[in-house]
Parts: structure tokens; sequence; C-alpha cells
């Protein structure tokens, strides 16, 4: 027997349905209440900063908790630098930075082994102060010229700036010729002493480029002689809230978060 309307209903029951485990699904990935959201703190370090800064107000609204975070680079001497930070014993629930460094951390006993997150992979850029003229850097030939002409060259204290100074001025042929003029800038993002005119050009992660006003960007280097950093996150062994870390890890990396990831520069993992 048909009764009257049954399909209608029918399809209503099945979308409350749908509804009622996605709602599971939320309180199981987020707390299925305000009282148990959670203050984190998370250590973050530049090449990640731009697409955290768009997916955490909603990772917060998502899951209830507030999340107050630390910046410093993935490695060096700077006291800011997650691993000294971490050495002087500062806590957090999460640490996000240089996937390299961050395994240093797990080796060391710092982080733990089964919390890494893969979230996004970054590449080099290059820019000038914002008027100047913008150099062609597309190919090793023209890259070479530019650094050849600039008065100064800054490049960072992170990842990025350990390859440029250790392996990109070598495979250029330049090592000998950046000497004195190319110079390792400490914790201040490269694009900010460029813009401010202490440097002519400036290489970084271009996710770390790209939001700094007064620079002009001229363009990733090579890829034949590109560095891909890969960026990721852990969970401190001495985290307080380890769980809430993770989750709020598994959401920066989830595909939902990829097209946020992809429009500060970085590429993302997962589509």
């Amino acid at each position: 027997m048909n009764i009257p309307g049954a399909p209608t209903r029918a399809r209503t029951v099945r979308r409350l349905l749908a509804a009622a485990g996605a709602g599971v699904v939320m309180a199981t990935l987020f707390g299925a209440s305000a009282a148990q959201a959670e203050d984190l703190r998370v250590m973050n370090s530049g090449g990640f900063t731009a697409a955290y800064k768009l997916l955490l107000p909603k990772f917060e609204a998502a899951s209830g908790d507030h999340v107050d975070t630390a910046w410093g680079p993935s490695m060096g001497r700077a006291p800011e630098a997650i691993p000294n930070r971490l050495a002087r014993g500062e806590s957090a629930d999460v640490v996000i930075m240089v996937g390299y460094a961050l395994d240093d951390l797990i080796k060391a006993g710092k982080v733990r082994a089964d919390s890494r997150v893969d979230l996004a992979d970054s590449r080099i850029g290059v820019v000038v102060k914002a008027g100047d003229t913008v150099p062609d850097v597309s190919t090793p030939e023209k890259l070479k010229a530019a650094l050849l002409a600039a008065k100064s060259v800054a490049y960072s204290d992170s990842a990025s700036g350990v390859y440029v100074e250790r392996e990109l001025f070598r495979k250029l042929g330049i090592a000998d010729e950046m000497r004195g003029k190319a110079v390792m800038v400490q914790k201040t993002p490269v694009a900010e002493k460029v813009a401010a005119g202490d440097y002519a050009i400036g290489l970084q992660q271009v996710s770390e480029l790209l939001p700094v006003k007064g620079i002009a960007y001229a363009g990733k280097i090579p890829e034949s002689l590109q560095s891909v950093t890969r960026f990721a996150g852990g969970v401190p062994v001495t985290a307080p809230h380890p769980d809430e870390g993770k989750k709020l890890l598994t959401y920066m990396a989830a595909p939902s978060a990829a097209k946020d990831v992809e429009s500060t520069g970085l590429d993302p993992l997962t589509h």
C-alpha cells in the first residue's frame, strides 16, 4: 500500500539521521560541549604562519578550544626558536615547524613520534623592495645575474636560509661573491628587512614573503634549484592536552583546509 507523503517523510528521517551522524563525528573530533573546551598553546614557525592564521579561527569555532600561539623559527640560536623554547621547559600542546627539525625533536624524545602530522610543502621565492626593479629569476642564469647585481642579499635563519647559504650559492657558482654581502637574518622575516630598505634582495619561503607589505614578489627560484620544505606538526611529550593538540593538527591537515593552505603560497598535501 502506498501511504501519501511516505517518501517525503522517509527522506526527512534519512536527513535527520545523517545530521545526527555528522554531529557524532563532530563531537568525537572536537568534544561535545563548551565544558570540554581547553586552552591550548601552540609553538609555530614562520613558514606555516599565514595558513595557520586562516585556519585557526575556524578550528576554535568548531572545537570551542582557545589557542595561544608562540612564534619562533624551527631551528637556530635565537631564544625564540622552538627547540630552544622546549629546552627551557616552555609548555606546548602542539609544535608546527620544518619537518626534519621536528624529526630531530622526536629523536631527542621531546615530541611524540606517533603524533607527527604532515601539513604542507613550501618553496623558496625572491622579493625586492616595492618600487625597485623586479628581477627576472625564472632561470638559473637569470637568478645568478640578479644576485650578483644586488648590493646586498638577505636570507632567513630557518630551513630555507640554511639551504641558500650552504647549497644554493654553491650550485650557482657564486659562493665567494656572496661572502660579505649575503646575510642571514635572525628572527625578523626577511621581507620586512627588504621592505625597510636594509637589503636589496630577499630569499625565503614564499608563504613567509607574501604577507609582508612594501615588497615586490619576483617569483619562485627555478625548480632545478629549488629546496622543498615540508612543514609538519607534533605533540610534545609534556603536552598538557595531547588529545586536543592532535585534533588541531588533524584539522589543519584535512582536505577541507587545502584551499586556505594553497592561498598562502604553500602546496597542500591533500585536496
